[in-house]
């Protein structure tokens, strides 16, 4: 017997009968022997539409107040799909339980939208399932130490769904998406793009910080820090698939690189749109600089990724970086009000027309050359690199958002992605 937990992604949980065969296939792995704890999402379209809602009747200047009550909104979509699935297993003969993240003690930072797991107490949980009981737990959410809600930004569930896995030191977490694994890249962008049957933390990990969309980053972080052995595939098999089948499919984040691992030299290829690109020109060359800049920016909690600093000319440099197109606005009058008149700089710029485009793989440690092919390729498509940022096992550019789609079928078929695995 072992302890598996399950995550559904909203799609699987969109209507009354997806809900029902959600309970029938968990129904089946609880027959199995398995003590289970499922973390469904919201119901497909649910957020969006209370979020929609708040929208409407928003302040003009909204802050950590208003910031708390859309948390108090959202998290009541997982809520309602979580009792939901108890009712609908129950239907199926099982003794379940639905409980909210407050109610089994998932603790948070006060980042109101997007909050941060701290801890989480497993003691109630545990006592339901030496009971035989089915536990559901409301993914994306859980409470701070004043007792207020918080929610853990979109994606959510899957950070729930691993961290009680880890605060349960699971056998398994299995994430049911609407994709039947991890591909080398997005097949609606590249109808070649392959499924991988494995994937190493490390890569899945970039992947996640590069935009694929399979997992959130920080679930993936869990997952690593934790050792919590995870599996993304489908939920539209049909739930009474053969359970041995079902627990070898889609693809395994694993934490031991073998050596077929390192014959792929590019594993996949991410992107993201989400991009917006800030410059703050004529900016004094002095130390402590790109600290002055960033530390506002850090401060009011907008995340930064690449950053470039131009070569000094007459005492003056150029500094540039990129953030989520939905904190530009936010970025750049913060900028504009709070460092701009002490800094001396002389203006800023933006485009929120770029995007990231970024290969990946374990095996770029051990090969010369890679990120200069990535170059010649882009080159000979007549696309203009902007920025770039690399690490160990990854290299990214910033490129005009036009060019995204060429540039990932052109990488792809480069670094034959196309062509099944050795």
């Amino acid at each position: 017997m072992a302890l598996i937990v399950h995550k559904y992604g909203g799609t699987s949980m969109g209507s009354t009968e997806r809900i029902r065969n959600v309970a029938k296939r968990v129904a089946k792995w609880a027959r199995a022997g398995h003590q289970m704890v499922i973390v469904p999402s919201a119901m497909s379209g649910e957020t969006n539409r209370l979020l929609g809602l708040a929208k409407e009747l928003a302040p003009s200047q909204p802050n950590d107040d208003y910031r708390r009550e859309l948390d108090m909104l959202a998290a009541t979509g997982e809520q309602a799909s979580s009792a939901l699935l108890a009712i609908a297993l129950q239907s199926e003969g099982m003794e379940a339980v639905s409980y909210t993240g407050w109610q089994v003690g998932v603790r948070t930072d006060s980042s109101y939208t997007k909050a941060r797991i701290e801890s989480i107490d497993d003691a109630r949980v545990r006592a339901d399932l030496t009971e035989g009981r089915v536990v559901v737990i409301t993914g994306f959410q859980g409470v701070d130490d004043e007792g207020n809600i918080t929610t853990l930004g979109r994606g959510g569930s899957d950070t729930s769904a691993v961290a009680i896995a880890a605060a349960l030191k699971a056998d398994e977490c299995l994430i049911y998406t609407d994709v039947d694994g991890v591909y080398t890249t997005d097949p609606r962008v590249e109808p070649d793009a392959r499924r991988l049957s494995k994937v190493s933390f490390e890569e899945m990990l970039e992947m996640a910080s590069l935009g694929s969309k399979v997992l959130q980053i920080r679930s993936v972080e869990f997952a690593g820090k934790y050792k919590v052995p995870l599996r993304v595939l489908s939920s539209f098999t049909p739930w009474d698939i053969d359970i041995n089948e079902e627990a070898k499919s889609g693809t395994l984040i694993t934490f031991e690189e073998d050596e077929t691992m390192e014959q792929a030299v590019v594993s996949g290829i991410a992107f993201s749109r989400d991009e917006a690109k800030i410059s703050v020109l004529g900016v004094p060359d002095k130390p402590g600089i790109a600290y002055h800049i960033l530390g506002a920016v850090a401060d009011a909690n907008i995340e930064v990724d690449v950053i470039i600093q131009n070569l000094s000319k007459d005492g003056k440099t150029d500094f540039s970086f990129t953030v989520t197109r939905n904190e530009y606005a936010r970025t750049v009058e913060l900028l504009k009000t709070k460092v701009l008149p002490s800094l001396g700089a002389s203006e800023i710029v933006g485009d929120t027309k770029i995007c990231k485009v970024s290969i990946v793989g374990i095996g770029m440690r051990s090969h010369v050359g890679v990120a200069s092919k990535m170059f010649r390729v882009l080159s000979e498509e007549g696309i203009n690199i902007q920025m770039i940022s690399t690490s160990e096992i990854k290299t990214s550019v910033v490129i005009d958002e036009k060019y995204m789609e060429l540039a990932v079928r052109a990488l792809h078929k480069a670094f034959d992605l196309d062509q099944p695995a050795a």
